[in-house]
């Protein structure tokens, strides 16, 4: 590693002693695991069930950490797709990392980008291992269809897709080498989750490797009761939960529901419990 400053050989240093690796210990945890997320959003259970699945084979495999396949979430917007991965990891006891691909610069933001461009440094996927020692975060990329395509000062493109690729492989993932650092790391323990309103804008060869889950819009009723269990979650009373689901039903709902809205509704019964309503 004598290319790399010194700061940077004494970040990588650090994992020298390895790094923890999340587990699923028992077909009963994991089964807890997919109850607890279907219960919170039934509307995702398509994309609970194969996590469910593919933990409980990680048991019976007896593998030394919990390995999943890459996920991609496609279905409309507001239904809380990321959201569901933020679960996910606190199920795991894994940190979670949500990558906006619409605000990234292409595929540097992810895996980042060598030395001699102009906005050089590792991206937020290595970033995240070496601030949280775990090998199997989950790392979330948002909207990434509409990612852009990034150009060097001398002309070449690099899109995020083509740097997914290698890291959406098992095989590749096992020897990735880091744009930045320029060493070599085992990503293949890493958790993907990429989200998309329509996943016929992505290219093939990232289809094969992450075969979309279709996921339908959640119902008013459904909507209700996350906003119920969210508020109860974070302490608001019953009372001031129940004001403003009752404003929120009055209102009527011109659009699709979305968890989006649900904040709102979460944030008006709040306000409603800090500042009462005067009579």
């Amino acid at each position: 590693m004598g290319h790399l400053q010194r700061d940077e050989r004494e970040r990588l240093t650090a994992l020298a002693g390895g790094v923890r690796l999340a587990t699923v210990k028992a077909e009963h945890q994991a089964d807890e695991i997919a109850a607890a997320l279907h219960d919170e959003m039934p509307w995702m259970g398509p994309a609970t069930e194969q996590v469910w699945r593919a933990m409980r084979r990680s048991v019976r495999e007896g593998s030394i950490g919990l390995r999943l396949p890459p996920i991609l979430l496609d279905g409309p917007p507001g239904i809380g797709k990321s959201f569901w991965a933020r679960r996910l990891g606190r199920l795991l006891t894994v940190p979670t990392t949500v990558i906006e691909a619409t605000n990234e610069n292409a595929s540097f933001g992810v895996v980042g980008s060598q030395r001699g461009w102009g906005s050089a440094g590792p991206g937020r996927l290595i970033s995240t291992i070496l601030m949280e020692h775990v090998a199997n975060p989950v790392v979330v990329v948002d909207e990434v269809e509409k990612s852009g395509t990034a150009k060097s000062m001398s002309g070449r493109a690099f899109g995020l897709s083509e740097a997914l690729l290698p890291l959406l492989e098992p095989m590749t993932a096992r020897s990735w080498s880091c744009p930045f650092y320029q060493v070599k790391f085992d990503m293949s323990w890493v958790i993907w989750v990429l989200t998309s309103n329509n996943y016929h804008a992505l290219p093939e060869p990232l289809l094969s490797r992450c075969p979309p889950i279709a996921l339908r819009a959640l119902t008013t009723d459904e909507l209700v009761m996350f906003i119920w269990r969210e508020g109860r979650r974070q302490g608001t009373s019953d009372v001031a939960l129940d004001a403003a689901v009752e404003a929120f039903k009055r209102a009527g709902q011109a659009s699709q529901p979305s968890l989006r809205t649900a904040a709102r509704v979460l944030q008006r019964a709040a306000d409603l419990e800090c500042h009462p309503t005067l009579h």
